[in-house]
């Protein structure tokens, strides 16, 4: 098992001239991005999931994925305390779900997940969403602070397509959910 560990200082410097994060938020919101559902299993209490564009791919070898949560919310204390989670990559069909998830203040997650599809994990025993373009299960290797969110790094430990035809792909772009023509 890979060790964790978490850095106490920003990896990220901010200038003196600081862009506003308005311009900053205007201008990263041009870039298309996937969506997929980022679950947990809390052997002390409930499944938590958050929807998340910021899946990123950066190994092969050992197979490595990134994640970044906002610092202080509750997918980010959670994986700072357990060592597992999962990643489903969502389709078209999928918009209402997305959208569910992505509501911030939630005080539980119950509700969402009792409407939801899903199975677990064999390895995270978090929710996999069915019919999900394809489900990716991980340990955490890392924790960053960077700026006011956390970049969590981890390696796949089970990577699957979904069998059949799969559906377009859900896009985030200019804050709306997209899919492609």
């Amino acid at each position: 098992m890979g060790t964790t560990s978490m850095l106490q200082k920003p990896i990220i410097r901010t200038p003196a001239l600081e862009t506003p994060p308005a311009e900053f938020r205007a201008a990263l919101s041009q870039l298309t991005s996937g969506v997929s559902l980022v679950t947990a299993h809390d052997p002390d209490g409930e499944d938590l999931g958050m929807t998340a564009t910021s899946l990123v791919s950066i190994s092969l070898s050992p197979p490595l994925v990134l994640i970044s949560l906002r610092n202080g919310s509750r997918m980010q204390e959670l994986l700072a305390r357990i060592g597992t989670w999962a990643v489903s990559l969502l389709g078209e069909e999928h918009r209402a779900l997305a959208a569910c998830f992505a509501t911030s203040g939630r005080l539980s997650d119950r509700a969402l997940f009792a409407d939801m599809q899903f199975r677990r994990g064999h390895w995270s025993r978090a929710p996999l969403v069915d019919h999900a373009l394809s489900i990716i299960e991980c340990r955490t290797e890392n924790q960053m602070v960077a700026g006011d969110h956390t970049i969590v790094i981890g390696q796949v430990l089970e990577a699957r397509v979904s069998e059949g035809t799969a559906p377009p792909p859900l896009l985030y772009l200019r804050g709306e959910y997209r899919t492609l023509p």
